[in-house]
């Protein structure tokens, strides 16, 4: 059976302006850009005739937006467990496991969280992209911890907005070689591609501004336990910023170097706080430390 296509009438009241303008205005569950291309691909109708993006629309007018119903990605559904925290009609919370990649790309074109979320939620396909179905932020593959995937239109639009101004709280502990100076402080440097070794990001005069915070929780000999939280969201952000400070991450063997307490960089997402893009409601997430790092801090409480 063939999806049809959602049909969405508006009768414009007072004011002039743009046709793009207005409906970007209007409760679509769409971007403006979303809404730019459907009315370039003719599925937007002014009083019964195809428009232009900066055509305008006035008091009286009819629109007609029809939103087809997403195109086939390509990309395909597969059986891949995954810990769900929290699942209602707009959205899901997962703690992703270290070793699974967020999407499709070169080295691993399925196998992906991606993958595992069309076959728990078919209905995802097409949100936001066709490739990053539903993905509004990402963590590294060897990273592990929470994320909120959109299952809605209206849900991507929200939380990436909230992303965007930055009202998303994203925590993590990571363990670290040696120990801050400062029991809690700011990293504040701007990250950007490596200039010579173009799989690394790196502190670079010119890059995007990037801060991090942070607060010692616990000190060993040697190594510390270390609670950050993102302003930004750079690629790599707290590994590049804390080797920049000289306290990269623990078994990080891009920025630091590998060690027997793990077999891949100490960082986990365990802290995520916004606000439900229905409702408005404050949502929060805390989850403990996965089987492949709590060992480590075992070992060095024992000393």
């Amino acid at each position: 059976m063939t999806a049809e296509a959602a049909v969405h009438e508006f009768r414009v009241g007072a004011g002039e302006s743009r046709l793009d303008q207005y409906l970007a205005g209007q409760d679509t569950g769409l971007t403006r850009s979303q809404l730019s291309r459907l009315i370039t691909e003719g599925q937007v109708l002014v009083n019964g005739s195809p428009s232009k993006p900066a055509n305008k629309v006035r008091p009286g007018d009819s629109i007609t937006l029809s939103v087809p119903p997403p195109r086939p990605t390509g990309v395909v559904a597969q059986d891949i467990p995954v810990s769900v925290v929290y699942q209602d009609d707009d959205l899901v919370v997962i703690d992703k496991p270290a070793g699974l990649a967020v999407h499709p790309g070169p080295g691993h074109p399925d196998t992906t969280l991606v993958n595992a979320l069309l076959a728990m939620c078919p209905d995802i396909q097409g949100i936001g992209g066709e490739i990053r179905p539903g993905i509004v932020h990402r963590l590294d593959k060897d990273t592990s911890g929470l994320m909120v995937v959109a299952k809605t239109h209206q849900a991507h639009t929200s939380l990436s907005a909230q992303i965007k101004a930055r009202e998303v709280t994203k925590g993590y502990l990571a363990l670290v070689e040696g120990t801050p100076s400062s029991e809690q402080g700011k990293v504040d440097a701007p990250v950007g591609r490596h200039p010579r070794r173009r799989t690394r990001m790196a502190v670079v005069v010119g890059g995007k501004e990037a801060r991090t915070s942070y607060k010692v929780r616990e000190e060993f000999p040697g190594h510390s336990l270390v609670e950050l939280y993102l302003e930004t969201g750079r690629t790599h952000q707290i590994r590049v910023h804390m080797a920049h400070i000289g306290h990269p991450l623990v078994g990080d063997e891009l920025y630091g170097k590998t060690s027997p307490l793990v077999d891949r960089h100490f960082l986990h997402a365990f802290h995520l706080a916004f606000n439900h893009p229905t409702s408005g409601e404050p949502l929060e997430f805390q989850t403990a430390l996965p089987g492949d790092l709590a060992p480590a801090l075992e070992e060095l409480r024992k000393g």
